[in-house]
């Protein structure tokens, strides 16, 4: 149960918390015995076998504690009927077994409430810890997997590890002290009987403990199941328009029923061998206990055991006590078995490598003084070269094009020069300093990116163009917001910079989106710029009032301009040409394209001369 293990190191936060539910369990663990005990006198008063302890025991040391405490209450007991009769002494142990009934459930509920601060602690500490390592980890970990995969670790096996494994700590801890208890108690009253149940309760275990060989493995496939379903809701969500235009609602329909019936099955499955734990143990427990009344009962009528009538009831209903949390100790083991595939998952992410980490003594940078350079570096996605031998200086103040056919290896340079990925081979130096070097927080910190799609979040628009500077005030937002020609369509808004965007900001036009994207990118004001395809997705109209925008912003600013729409950097200091990760040409607009050769080709391509 190693998984278990790496959840429960969540407790050290919480230990005051474990420490008194301890205390309490050990407290619930005293009086559920005794409160079977009380009722042995009651027994012997029915049954008229109370034996009469007239004089008062002496105590004789810690070995014999049991004998002295047993015998001070029969002689306590003794006096009380002779001195108030059968009835009232009846009625005071009546009494005090409802007392000690009382103090049992009192500790059990105490228990229970000091556990829960411990329990919604973990899972919170949980799901705070999985967001910090989603949004730590390299974005080449989430490009092989399900985004519903990883929304399905955070929601479905964090609740499952609440449910299945925190909701069984406290019967970890509980039961087996009234079973420690219970049975030294029994040991006291009957070692040659105890002796005879410990040779039935292993035969009980094993065939219980055989039970559950595949309910961890049913567990991890259906929870893998539930981040396959969830990533078919979060698609569907995504493409609703692709898929009611193309009439598809039936084929995503099949795939997502596929996976539920799937996930139907597995959980069937896990919940049949999980609820056959109760009434198999609960039967088991039975037979031992009838077991029991045959031996003992016969031990007790043929007078060969030292217990009486009275006592070896008390003895059946003890044993009854420890049966119960030993059906509960296997229930819980079985939700454990359970619970250990999603923490499995879970400790999957948390454990995680991140490749892409800031070295011990990175330097933080705050300025950038001189140029960029790509000094011959190669880089691979997976198996297939994308950037080969490549190197480029970008000096500070250029405007810089990247040109070239799909795959040839342009926004990977982005991704290359923010650190979202490492080079394979060769560096990438930032005023002569490796960028390994550097934290990554600073090396983002000077730069600024405008994508091709417009990521926004459901926010207002203030809060969406302050995402890189939270501090900023509302008059630099509304230059900022100028600069991107993004003020005019915010005015005629109903709150204007206070109003909500929605999903991705879907309450916008694309052309919209993306100057919001340039005025987030303004307000940041870094020394270099990043623009990846930015006005590719745009109408004409939107076009030009974004890249009216962009002229604007890039004043004075160091920019990579990767490009889609030859269009939008004719007035590129200068362009460089990519095929297949390498550089075919460069130079300025109207020299490339006297030379005739692939830049020629792809402005012709584009109808333009």
């Amino acid at each position: 149960m190693s998984y278990f293990k790496d959840i429960l190191n969540y407790e050290k936060g919480y230990r005051k918390y474990t420490v008194l539910n301890v205390v309490f369990n050990i407290l619930y663990a005293i009086f559920n015995v005794l409160s079977v005990l009380a009722f042995i006198p009651v027994l012997g008063i029915l049954f008229g076998t109370e034996n009469k302890v007239t004089i008062k025991p002496a105590y004789e040391g810690i070995t014999k504690i049991g004998s002295y405490l047993k015998d001070s209450f029969y002689h306590y007991i003794s006096i009380k009927i002779d001195t108030e009769g059968t009835i009232n002494t009846l009625l005071f142990i009546c009494l005090l077994a409802l007392s000690l009934f009382f103090l049992k459930n009192f500790f059990r509920y105490l228990a229970s409430y000091s556990i829960t601060f411990l329990r919604t602690g973990i899972v919170r500490d949980l799901r705070d810890e999985l967001y910090h390592k989603i949004v730590t980890l390299p974005i080449a970990y989430f490009s092989e997997k399900r985004k519903g995969d990883i929304i399905a670790r955070m929601t479905a096996d964090v609740q499952e590890v609440e449910v299945s494994i925190l909701t069984s700590i406290e019967t970890i801890v509980r039961e087996p002290l009234t079973v420690i208890i219970a049975i030294s108690i029994m040991l006291f009253m009957s070692l040659k009987l105890t002796l005879f149940v410990f040779i039935l309760l292993p035969v009980s275990g094993f065939i219980i403990s055989s039970i559950s060989k595949k309910l961890k493995a049913k567990s991890v496939k259906a929870q893998k199941e539930t981040g396959n379903f969830l990533s078919f809701i979060e698609e569907t969500l995504t493409g609703l328009r692709i898929i009611k235009g193309f009439n598809a609602e039936k084929i995503i329909a099949s795939k997502f029923n596929a996976s539920t019936k799937e996930f139907k099955n597995l959980m069937t499955s896990v919940f049949h061998r999980q609820t056959l734990a109760s009434p198999m143990s609960e039967f088991l427990g039975s037979a031992t206990i009838i077991a029991i009344l045959w031996y003992g009962g016969s031990e007790v009528l043929s007078k060969t055991s030292n217990l009486q009538p009275d006592e070896f009831f008390g003895y059946i209903v003890l044993f009854y006590t420890v049966l119960n949390p030993i059906k509960l100790i296997t229930t819980a083991f079985y939700k454990i078995q359970k619970g250990e595939a999603s923490a499995e998952r879970i400790m999957a992410v948390l454990n995680a490598e991140n490749e892409i980490k800031d070295l011990k003594n990175a330097l933080v940078k705050s300025e950038f003084i001189d140029e960029i350079e790509f000094k011959n570096i190669s880089f691979k996605y997976k198996d297939d070269d994308v950037l080969k031998d490549f190197s480029l200086t970008i000096k500070k103040g250029e405007t810089v094009a990247l040109v070239g056919q799909s795959g040839s290896g342009k926004s990977t340079l982005a991704n290359l020069i923010t650190r979202f990925y490492d080079v394979n081979e060769g560096a990438v130096f930032i005023d002569g300093i490796n960028i390994k070097e550097v934290t990554k927080k600073s090396l983002r910190a000077l730069m600024g990116i405008v994508s091709q799609d417009s990521i926004l979040f459901n926010d207002t628009i203030a809060n969406n163009i302050k995402l890189g500077a939270q501090n900023a005030t509302d008059l630099a937002v509304l230059k900022a917001s100028e600069i991107a020609n993004a003020n005019e369509f915010i005015q005629q808004l109903p709150k204007k910079f206070d109003t909500n965007i929605g999903d991705s900001g879907n309450t916008l036009s694309g052309g919209q989106k993306q100057r919001l994207s340039i005025a987030r990118a303004v307000l940041k004001n870094p020394p270099i710029m990043i623009l990846d395809e930015a006005t590719s997705a745009l109408d004409t109209e939107s076009e030009q009032l974004v890249q009216a925008a962009l002229e604007k912003m890039m004043q004075n600013r160091t920019s990579l301009v990767i490009a889609h729409r030859l269009s939008t950097i004719q007035k590129a200091d200068k362009i460089v040409v990519l095929k297949k990760g390498e550089i075919v040409e460069e130079g300025k607009h109207q020299d490339l394209l006297a030379k005739k050769g692939e830049y020629f080709k792809l402005v012709n391509m584009q109808s333009l001369s």
